[in-house]
């Protein structure tokens, strides 16, 4: 089970098409869900109807509590798993790691990166205070559709300095206030119902027409670094900083984890290994549509002049974005928290007691957990 986008999808199903036809016998049949099923489906329900399954980081300690996958220690080498770690950019590979163990492939990597119309927006502001002026100027959106709303707000609290904390604060007082202020005065401006937007969405209303010039934190996604017929092509920078130099983001992309039901054919783990290979990942999976998580894929001339600098222009922010807590639990409390930003953007509930209401959610999310909390 992937999830229902080119990116999810095509470069699986090519490289399952393609071992069928040097083999002579399919491998794979891969099956595609909505990315509101993959943000929030229980991992637990999936591994039991799949034998792999392709999920985000935030899910691992939930499937460890399930018992519902098999650790990659099982069928993959100490060697082979740290060249991996090696490889990938950014926190990819030990995002997927919990409780000594490793539970997916990462295959794909994504974060929030600023992205933007260049016909519409010469030069894309490069920190927070400088997107609020440009949101008096031209039309700018929030990504706050599902869980986006929250992670949006963390995002803009670690450009402000400060990641989440383990105790029952989350963030300081003045840190996060700071945060929902800026989220309110842009979401007073955004465009009309651009608030119910998942990522996918605003990027192809970007691409459509001119309701939107600049998403200033958004989940990147390279299919729209090309214009495609009667559509325009959206750019992508780095996230923007606040009171420092690191640009807020998050860390998202996907990878493969192997119930635990399955005993994996050597055939299996070998398609596997071949999909984690740096010349797969920069030529195979760049041509078929997907978003590859090896270094050498994101920092090579011939794909980034394919992709309109896509890999380039956001690889300062994919090397510092933000594992999320994985602890069994947190998706919860990731919608949760999503719910309770909205309620300060488009219901008007004040940043103080939105706050107070965000923390007691984290911390009756932590009580909760059933594994030790991290």
């Amino acid at each position: 089970m992937t999830w229902q986008h080119p990116r999810g999808y095509e470069p699986l199903a090519a490289a399952a098409r393609a071992f069928e036809s040097a083999h002579g016998h399919r491998l794979i049949e891969w099956q595609a869900q909505r990315l509101e099923g993959f943000e929030e489906h229980p991992i637990a329900d999936l591994a039991a109807r799949y034998d792999l399954i392709v999920l985000d980081h935030p899910h691992i300690g939930e499937a460890v509590a399930t018992d519902c996958l098999s650790p990659l220690e099982k069928y993959f080498t100490d060697v082979e798993i740290a060249a991996w770690r090696t490889g990938c950019v950014g926190g990819s590979l030990d995002s997927y790691q919990w409780a000594d163990k490793h539970w997916a492939l990462p295959i794909d990597v994504a974060a929030q990166v600023s992205a933007y119309r260049p016909d519409l927006l010469e030069s894309p502001p490069k920190d927070w205070y400088d997107v609020l002026l440009h949101a008096e100027r031209i039309p700018v959106a929030l990504s706050i559709a599902g869980p986006h709303a929250f992670l949006s707000f963390l995002s803009i609290c670690v450009a402000l300095g400060e990641e989440p904390r383990p105790d029952e604060l989350l963030f300081s007082d003045d840190v996060a206030i700071e945060a929902l202020d800026i989220m309110a005065r842009l979401s007073a401006r955004a465009p009309h119902l651009t608030h119910k937007l998942n990522p996918i969405d605003l990027l192809e209303s970007m691409a459509q027409g001119e309701q939107i010039a600049l998403v200033p934190l958004v989940f990147g996604y390279v299919n729209y670094a090309q214009a495609k017929s009667g559509q325009k092509r959206v750019a992508f920078t780095d996230a923007p900083t606040g009171s420092g130099t690191r640009h807020g983001s998050v860390l998202g992309g996907t990878g493969i984890a192997i119930s635990s039901r399955t005993d994996a054919s050597p055939q299996l783990i070998d398609h596997l290994r071949w999909l984690m290979s740096d010349m797969v990942q920069t030529r195979f999976f760049t041509a078929n549509l997907g978003q590859p998580s090896a270094r050498a894929a994101w920092t090579d001339r011939d794909v980034n002049e394919q992709w309109g600098d896509f890999y380039a222009a956001t690889l300062t922010t994919i090397e510092t974005a933000l594992v999320r807590p994985r602890y069994d639990g947190y998706i919860a409390f990731q919608t949760k928290a999503s719910d309770l930003v909205r309620s300060t953007l488009v219901a008007g509930n004040t940043p103080s007691e939105t706050l107070t209401q965000i923390r007691q959610a984290w911390q009756v999310s932590r009580n909760r957990a059933r594994t030790t909390f991290i």
